[in-house]
């Protein structure tokens, strides 16, 4: 029974403590309030913010400048510009706002807003805002010993200038020059918190990589002026994250640009060799015009622009080749014959080396002697001068003078209506050497060998004319295919430079 009274004593007596410390607390915050207010109507009586806080005019003002680079919102390559979230802090010692701390229950340190004292008016030089407007009136911290603290965020747009000869592989260096607007050297002098910008508390752009921000400290002399006026000048160190432009800008241009040789190995007769020329230059023209639009207009081209030049020229070229090669290889019977240089350079030679061969022809079976006589149209005389007409005439008109037809002739009309036209008689007409096997006296011999022999240059005609238009369309392909090489290792090396020229 006595232990629940025991607990509830103990109880109420620790609600008794916390609550005398409340009322301790109170009275302390309460105190420091008024102390807080007395101390501000004592140090603003007779205090003006419009005159710079020395005691000695020919003294000059120390004002420590501290910036924090937050993030880099947005860099505008176009119109170079900089737009950065900074944090900047002010320290300088105002000799009217001091006081003695025990006379004020020991308030050391107090918060007023910035507007009731005087504030060096320290901005960026190189700004490129339309709003003129300074930092936020944030408020001031003030110590007894007169050193006032001023933070204040700001969002700067500076002018930068932008190199972009390496784009995309590009690096950067924007400048953020702060110093007073009216104060000179001898009045308000500037000194550097730190020996570069605090990186601390930087958010990682998608785009920049910050690399550092050095800062160094100016004394200028201007030809308007005899004082120095100094000045602190950080210098953003940026780099360019380069991977979102190599898989949307320089991928599809290398592998658009390996298509361009690959116009050479189309066959002519597809119709298609000139449009793919058309289509690739055309679809290059696109991301060239995508990355201009981007760019500063300047006298630096973009080392990516470079390569899409080049590879416009080499597209350019490939295409004016194809239609000289298509020229070449649509040669009719009206054209000339192949020269002998381009037979023994172009046919003999590179055709073994690009392993250009026709439908049936490898490395190992070379073209035969009659083969080759008559690709070259030559047309060969079978069995020497047996069959000439005028012989054939004279003997079939001797012999056969007064004596009638053999059974065994027959008159060329009847070739005819002869049913046997696929059997010995088609042979006898292709091949005029063998009616020597059929001797005939007809009179009308002599009429049917200068026929047979008629049809037989035909033949041989046709083949000599077929033959050089084979041998335009084999020197036009030879030339495809050095000229698809040639233009692979043009876009390999090119491609090599490129990467080769990236910092």
């Amino acid at each position: 029974m006595l232990c629940p009274v025991r607990s509830g004593q103990k109880m109420e007596r620790s609600l008794l403590i916390v609550s005398v410390i409340l009322l301790f607390l109170e009275g302390v915050l309460m105190a420091q309030g008024r102390y807080a207010q007395k101390l501000l109507n004592d140090l603003m009586e007779n205090y003006s913010s419009a005159l710079r806080p020395v005691e000695d005019t020919d003294e000059a003002l120390n004002v420590t400048l501290q910036v924090t680079l937050s993030q880099i919102k947005d860099m505008d390559e176009r119109n170079q510009v900089l737009i950065t979230y900074l944090w900047i802090r002010q320290t300088w010692h105002d000799a009217y706002l001091k006081w003695n701390k025990e006379d004020y229950d020991g308030l050391e340190v107090i918060r007023i807003p910035s507007s009731l004292v005087w504030r060096p008016d320290i901005v960026l030089y190189n700004k490129a805002d339309d709003d003129f407007s300074g930092p936020l009136d944030t408020n001031v911290v003030l110590r007894y010993n007169g050193e006032i603290t001023w933070d204040s965020p700001a969002i700067t747009k500076s002018s930068c200038v932008v190199d972009v000869s390496y784009f995309p592989f590009d690096s950067q260096h924007c400048n953020l020059t702060f110093g007073s607007w009216t104060y000179n050297g001898n009045q308000v002098d500037i000194a550097m918190g730190m020996d570069s910008g605090d990186l601390s508390d930087f958010v990682e752009n998608v785009e920049w990589e910050c690399q550092g921000m050095p800062a160094v400290k100016n004394v200028i002399m201007y030809g308007c002026c005899s004082d120095p006026y100094p000045d602190i000048t950080y210098t953003v160190l940026l780099k360019r994250r380069s991977s979102f432009y190599i898989f949307n800008l320089l991928l599809p241009c290398l592998m658009i640009s390996f298509l361009a040789p690959l116009g050479f190995y189309l066959p002519a007769d597809s119709g298609e060799k000139v449009s793919l020329g058309v289509t690739v230059l055309l679809a290059l023209t696109v991301f060239q015009l995508m990355v201009a639009e981007s760019m500063p207009p300047s006298e630096s081209v973009p080392l990516i622009g470079k390569y899409y030049i080049a590879t416009m020229t080499m597209i350019t070229a490939s295409t004016a080749l194809t239609i000289f090669i298509m020229n070449i290889h649509f040669c009719g019977a009206e054209a000339k014959p192949v020269p002998h240089w381009a037979k023994v350079f172009i046919i003999d030679y590179m055709s073994k080396i690009f392993f250009v061969y026709e439908v049936g022809e490898n490395c190992t079976s070379p073209q035969t002697k009659e083969e080759d006589q008559l690709g070259h149209g030559k047309p060969q005389n079978h069995r020497g001068n047996q069959h000439n007409p005028n012989r054939q005439q004279q003997r079939g008109n001797a012999e056969c003078k007064g004596h009638p037809a053999p059974q065994g002739c027959r008159r060329y009309e009847d070739f005819e209506s002869s049913t046997n036209i696929n059997g010995c008689l088609k042979e006898e007409l292709c091949n005029p050497e063998r009616f020597d096997v059929y001797p005939c006296t007809c009179a009308g011999h002599a009429r049917i060998m200068r026929n047979v022999e008629y049809i037989a240059n035909c033949f041989r005609e046709q083949k000599a004319t077929c033959a050089k238009g084979a041998e335009w369309k084999k020197v036009a392909k030879v030339m495809d295919r050095f000229f698809m090489w040639i233009f692979f290792i043009m876009v390999f090396l090119m491609s090599i430079l490129v990467i080769g020229k990236a910092p």
